[in-house]
């Protein structure tokens, strides 16, 4: 029996998607929980993987097209199977929902990737997720159990095989300050009026994407919805570089990669702790107090635009799970592998503009939230130094921390204080 190609439903408030690009054509082999879609929404682009193996016979939606969930876009059977559905299907049938194709259709990416690595059934596994959705969390204890012969590798996979690190380097994770977008523009704001096309002379007009159209959206609504303000601290690494030199080693005996984003991370988290009102959003009744940190880290995609991750409950992970998470989220977000839920819900963001050489910047605010965090590039630079009330000029590893904060919430005494102590963690790093 072949196997149906359902549109599946990327988070719990997204109801359709995007086909924006085909991986595989009509006529080519397919196999188990290989990608052979780009399904777009407005927060994500992510790969859809294949729940069973065959040859790619027909498709019921064309690339451009927005679909709901549930749908039946494609149908995977033998070379020369004849298909019995209508052309102008596209509703499921009721084949479509057997249990084996429609949990292993609703499988995210990373836990296809890993049943392909392990030669996993998925339908085998008893999942713990929404609706019995087989989790990530589900498929790495489903391999480190022992199995009868036959069946997958047997191998105990270590937690370092089933994530691909983001290799570390100095000024380190992510690429310029293009900026964030998130949820849609509330209600209250004044529409944004269309731009003015200028005529084209001697020049070519590059198609806007979905990503980009949003990106540009949501930068324009946050200048207009909030006053933004810049505030900027100067930080030695000294102790931060000795700690990452010293510890980098055990951290990938036990599958991170420490990297200094993981430390300006806990850093913010801790001040975020102190000064709760920056982990806030503004509302006509009154300003609003997050109780989790839902922390952002903003991920260049190149010329795909960029997109930002969110590390939900981050205070509630030490510094280990914080490089964990962070490479992990990093890696699927460039390999387009994210679930629109992963990037929604911040409360607070991160961006490193530093990799390209930038030594200050001025960041939107990723709305609704009350600020973000730009760092720029690590660079050794001479300062003078005090011990014991006698000055010195000494070289050290210096930083720059840029808050952009919106003044409705914040003053500038508030601002300061807050990055103050990001600056107070990260200087006296034990």
């Amino acid at each position: 029996m072949g196997t149906h190609v359902i549109m599946p439903q990327l988070g719990e408030s997204v109801v359709e998607g995007k086909i924006s690009r085909w991986l595989k054509q009509i006529g080519e082999p397919v196999k188990l929980y290989e990608p052979i879609l780009e399904v777009e929404t407005d927060k994500v682009t992510t790969e859809v993987t294949a729940a069973g193996e065959g040859t790619l016979l027909k498709l019921y939606a064309n690339e451009g097209d927005v679909v709901k969930a549930g749908t039946l876009i494609a149908f995977i059977g033998a070379a020369n199977e004849i298909i019995n559905e209508p052309v102008t299907q596209l509703e499921p049938p009721a084949s479509a929902l057997e249990k084996h194709n429609g949990s292993s259709a609703r499988i995210s990416p990373v836990v296809a990737r890993i049943a392909a690595e392990h030669n996993i059934d998925v339908a085998l596994i008893h999942g713990t997720g929404e609706g019995g959705r087989v989790t990530k969390k589900d498929i790495i204890a489903y391999v480190g159990s022992p199995r009868p012969a036959g069946e997958g590798t047997g191998v105990r996979a270590e937690p370092e095989k089933l994530e691909a690190w983001e290799q570390p380097g100095l000024g380190e994770l992510f690429r310029p300050t293009e900026e964030v977008f998130g949820k849609a523009a509330p209600a209250s704001v004044a529409p944004i009026a269309p731009a003015v096309t200028p005529p084209v002379v001697n020049g070519e007009v590059v198609p806007l994407n979905g990503m980009r159209k949003a990106i540009a959206d949501h930068m324009v609504m946050s200048k207009r919805t909030s006053p933004h303000v810049t505030t900027v601290f100067e930080v030695d690494l000294s102790k931060v570089v000795a700690h990452r030199n010293a510890h980098k080693t055990a951290f990938e005996r036990d599958g991170a990669n420490l990297t200094f984003t993981s430390y300006f991370a806990m850093a913010t988290i801790a001040a975020l702790k102190k000064y709760p009102l920056v982990n806030s959003s503004w509302s006509e009744n009154g300003i609003v107090l997050h109780r989790a940190v839902n922390l952002g880290i903003a991920v260049s995609l190149g010329e795909d635009g960029l997109i930002v991750p969110v590390i939900k409950n981050a205070d509630s992970l030490n510094l280990l799970g914080l490089a964990r998470t962070i490479n992990d989220l990093a890696d699927r977000a460039r390999r387009k592998q994210l679930k629109p839920d992963e990037v929604q819900g911040g409360t607070f963001t991160i961006t490193n503009h530093g990799t390209s050489g930038s030594l200050f910047a001025t960041p939107i605010i990723n709305q609704p939230q009350c600020g973000i965090l730009g760092v720029g590039l690590i660079q050794k630079r001479v300062v003078v130094v005090t011990q014991d009330d006698i000055d010195a000029i000494a070289i050290r590893p210096m930083v720059y921390l840029g808050l952009t904060f919106d003044h409705r919430i914040l003053d500038g005494n508030s601002a300061d204080n807050f990055v103050a102590a990001i600056q107070q963690r990260l200087e006296a790093w034990v």
